[in-house]
């Protein structure tokens, strides 16, 4: 049997997209394995699948002072010992890296013990971890034409982000019926990133009764930010977090207002979802969601408002063009080239496992 070792993690974002590639993996008869970090998020995400997970030493590497900075290598070090370790020890024919520190001594590992090594970056530039991974790659994966120059060009490959595949079988009828919807209504659904945004919950608070004369709001408004003033408006339901029923939820939306993290607005891609991106700003980021939004805008996938641009005339505005315009941006993500990550990507571990 084929053996692959996954590795990602420190946010949702470098772990979702391996999740998505696992049934693939499956179904290819490959024995998955994934390395990670002792208590990440990653951690609970894997082991609820029965993946055999494996905890490594980590440490953030940061371009700013701080007393950690001091330590943090150490911890990397212990790291690509225990990955190294680890490495030997299972043999993979193939490691794929989703970033994040944790991955960084895992794919260093991997070079020097000569396994062939796929890594993913989501963002339009590469983040530190996996600058410091790609020289130790086989083929860096990327999910805006944008990145490409950014990488080297006998590594680089236009993939886009792999998917869950349960998100594009969702049912518009059980959505309607969870969340007390009528047919006869478009549904405009509000996703505010999986911690949810003050900002973007309040803007859209803002104009609920603008919005309810045309649509049905569906809110998904993160953890602890639920308005219960607003319960029982006639037309908009609120929810901090649905799992189950989001690709349902998704079926049922016709326009999406959203945060313009890498997967999530791959997955709008996939979904041929239009969307209202308003990323977030560059106070509380490198900037890359800005650069993500931009990127899909000109592709004509979405269109993209600025926080500080975030008026209600503006937004209101935006939304309805949005709705009226909705068959130009899906006719547009049907033409893309990026909306089959999943067999793309499994192509790309399948030829670098052959190459041992």
């Amino acid at each position: 049997m084929k053996r692959i070792v996954l590795t990602g993690g420190g946010t949702a974002g470098h772990v979702t997209p391996n999740i998505a590639l696992i049934p693939r993996l499956k179904e290819l008869d490959y024995d998955i394995h994934y390395i990670g970090s002792y208590e990440g998020i990653e951690k609970k995400l894997i082991e609820e699948l029965e993946i055999p997970y494996y905890g490594i030493s980590s440490g953030k590497l940061r371009r700013y002072f701080d007393l950690k900075n001091f330590t943090d290598p150490f911890r990397v070090l212990k790291g690509y010992g225990q990955a190294h370790s680890l490495l030997k020890k299972l043999k993979p024919d193939v490691v794929f890296s989703k970033g994040g520190f944790v991955a960084v001594p895992v794919v260093l590992a991997a070079k020097q013990l000569h396994i062939p090594v796929i890594i993913h970056e989501s963002d339009m530039t590469p983040g530190l971890a996996n600058k410091l991974a790609i020289p130790s790659a086989t083929k860096v994966c990327c999910n805006f034409p944008e990145t490409l120059k950014y990488l080297p060009a006998d590594k680089a490959v236009l993939t886009g982000s792999p998917i869950r595949k349960e998100l594009l079988e969702g049912n518009k009828l059980a959505a309607l019926d969870f969340c007390g919807f009528t047919a006869n209504k478009p549904v405009l659904m509000i996703i505010g990133g999986s911690l949810g945004s003050a900002n973007v919950n309040n803007a859209i608070r803002g104009i609920l009764p603008t919005l309810l004369e045309k649509f049905q709001v569906l809110h998904l408004c993160g953890a602890g930010k639920l308005d219960p003033a607003l319960d029982g408006t006639k037309g908009y339901v609120q929810y901090e977090y649905i799992k189950k029923e989001l690709a349902d939820m998704f079926a049922l939306a016709d326009i999406v207002v959203s945060r313009a993290g890498a997967n999530a607005i791959c997955e709008l891609l996939d979904l041929r979802k239009p969307a209202l991106l308003i990323p977030l700003g560059s106070n509380a980021s490198r900037g890359d969601q800005i650069l993500n939004a931009e990127s899909f805008k000109s592709q004509g996938f979405c269109e993209v408002l600025l926080e500080e641009n975030l008026t209600p005339e503006l937004l209101t505005e935006t939304i309805f063009k949005l709705y009226d315009s909705r068959t130009d941006y899906i006719e547009a993500m049907e033409k893309s080239s990026m909306s089959n990550a999943v067999e793309t990507i499994s192509d790309l571990i399948e030829k670098a496992a052959g190459i041992r």
